[in-house]
Order: structure tokens, then sequence, then C-alpha cells
């Protein structure tokens, strides 16, 4: 059985987004693809969300202080939200384009008379009874789930006040299979969403912030899509950069990088690795290196290049230099990618 905690890895590179810049170096968005943290039998076709978290009590976790007073009549609901997890989950499962379908059961599984702190899975029997009904072939469910909201209204003078909510999420997830007697997988989610609105009098900022059970559904829906990346591979936005330089060869490199001509910016960049002889010259060049053999996947080669580049700015600025700590960054980034490379090839082949 995997446990999975909220991790997040740079994985398979995309796309050039956009370009900005700073002095001597040029800043790019790139997609990059992530695999799913649970890999699923090629046989999973179909799965089906399931909520057997038990919503807690109107009175716990929820404290509001209207101007330094807690108000003790504060209530909230959390039911909706536990299905609102298990709904935007499953709709941004299913438009990652993995499975055939994913399928929503609607009503809770849980059983009542467990208290709503404890950690309550599937049995194997239930995991069977609900694939066989649903035609599923496997299941995710919401295990337990407990919200902590906040909210704080204070005075800012001349009438105005000022209002803040903070909803702090930790559940449990589990990936079933009707064929395992253990969960195939646990994932551990744990986050955290803040609102914040100034307003002109208590009542227009009533009117601008969400209620309570408004705000924990928000909370909810938020949650359900971010945890929808470790059932799938998924994409996700990067930044990376290029040095540059005013040398008219450095701005053609720059040219091609921008136009997302990767093969003629690195032969130009490598012409001018060859040619130079200073050390930080040759450092940025290096890192120039690294960057177009990862946006043309050959990730070995381009950690090679990030760890030259890295040993190079050393070199030349010091073990304390900025650059020494970017470039030992970037490295461990390729090393996770190639480690996690046969992750994402195999479950890309899955899917066909």
């Amino acid at each position: 059985m995997q446990v999975i905690q909220q991790l997040k890895h740079i994985m398979w590179a995309g796309l050039s987004l956009w370009l900005t810049a700073c002095g001597g170096i040029q800043y790019m968005g790139i997609e990059t693809r992530n695999p799913g943290e649970v890999t699923f039998p090629r046989e999973v076709r179909k799965v089906l969300m399931v909520n057997n978290a038990a919503p807690q009590p109107e009175k716990s976790g929820y404290t509001y202080r209207l101007m330094g007073v807690v108000q003790d009549t504060a209530r909230v609901q959390a039911d909706s939200a536990l299905f609102d997890v298990c709904t935007s989950c499953g709709l941004a499962i299913l438009d990652a384009d993995y499975f055939d379908d994913v399928l929503l059961f609607h009503e809770s599984v849980r059983d009542s008379s467990l208290l709503f702190v404890k950690d309550s899975r599937l049995t194997q029997p239930q995991v069977i009874a609900l694939c066989e009904a649903n035609g599923a072939d496997a299941v995710i469910s919401l295990d337990k789930m407990l919200f902590s909201m906040d909210r704080e209204v204070t005075g800012l003078g001349a009438g105005f006040v000022d209002g803040t909510i903070k909803i702090h999420m930790n559940g449990i997830l589990r990936a079933y299979l009707p064929t395992q007697e253990k969960p195939l997988a646990t994932v551990l989610v744990k986050d955290s969403v803040e609102v914040h609105q100034a307003a002109e009098s208590l009542e227009i900022l009533d009117f601008y912030l969400p209620n309570a059970n408004d705000a924990l559904r928000l909370a909810g829906d938020y949650l359900g899509r971010q945890v929808a990346s470790y059932f799938v591979p998924h994409w996700s936005e990067e930044t990376r950069w290029y040095f540059s330089s005013s040398n008219s060869r450095w701005k053609e490199a720059a040219a091609y990088a921008s136009a997302n001509r990767w093969e003629q910016a690195a032969q130009l960049w490598s012409a001018l690795y060859r040619s130079n002889t200073s050390e930080k010259a040759r450092a940025e060049l290096a890192s120039n290196l690294a960057l177009a053999c990862e946006m043309q996947n050959n990730l070995p080669k381009a950690r090679e290049w990030a760890e030259k580049a890295r040993d190079l700015f050393r070199q030349a600025g010091g073990n304390d230099a900025k650059e020494v700590r970017l470039l030992q960054v970037y490295a461990d980034v390729l090393k996770a990618r190639i480690e996690s490379d046969q992750k994402l090839n195999e479950q890309i082949e899955y899917k066909y």
C-alpha cells in the first residue's frame, strides 16, 4: 500500500508559454507533465468517487470573532462541503481524459455510529458491492475530512471594516480495488485557503464575504480539484530561465529560444561555450544548454549540463554565489524528473 504526502514534483517538459526579461536573464514558463502518485492496474477503466467521511458537528471547528469578541452563535454545516470535495475531485479526474468514465456515488456510505474524527476504511465487501452496483473497476473514497475555520472582522476606523476567513483542511483519501483486501493507496491531504476583504461597513462586508457554509463549500471544491492530481497524470506550469547578453550571437540564440527552436539555440550556445574563456560566461552557456536539452526531452544530458554550470559558477564566484544554489536546485529537479519518467511512461502507456 502506498502512503502519499502532499508533494509537488516537476516531471515532463512541455511547451514554452511566455517570456520576460530581467537584466541578463530571460524567464519563461513551460508546462510540465507529472505522473499521478497512484498507479492503477491497466484493467481499471471506470472509477467511482465515494464519500465515506462524516461531517463534523456544526459547533466544531468554527470560530467567529467580531471586533475581538467571539460569537457563541457561530455555526457551520460541513456535510455539503464533503460532497463538494468528492464532486470536484471526480470532475477534475474526468477532465484529465485518463479513465473511460468517473462516477459519483451520491449517498454517504459511512456508518453513522462512528465518530466524525475517526478514520474509517472501506471493507473489501463494501468495495465489491459498490463496484458491482455501479459498474466500476475501482473506488476512490474520501475516508476522513476535518475543517477548521476562523472568521475575523476588525475595525479600520471611520466606519471601515476588514474581514478575513481562513480555512484549514486535513483529510484522507484512498484508492480501493475490489480484488484487494487492503487499499491500493492512501493519500494524506493538508491544505488551506484564505479570503480577505475590506469594506465601508459591516453590511457591505457581509455582501462581499461568503457566509460560513458557502466558504466551506468553496474550500471543499478547491481541495477536490487539487487532490485529483494524485490519481491521474496532469499538467502544471513551471518557470525556467536562460542567460542573455548584448552580443549579437547571444541575441540570435535567444531569438531561437523565444521561438521554441531549441535545436538551433543549442547549436549557437554550444559554439559560444567552446569559444569562450570566461568561466562566468561558460557557466551561463552551460545553464542555457541544460534548458535546451530539457526542452528537447534529453533529461540525462540536461542534468549533466546543469551540474557543469553549477561547478563553473562555483569556480567563478565561490560556493555562496546565488547561481550555484540556483543550478543545484535545477539539477535536483532534473534528477527527480528522470526518476519519475518511467512511472509517467507506464501510466501513459496504460491509457492506450
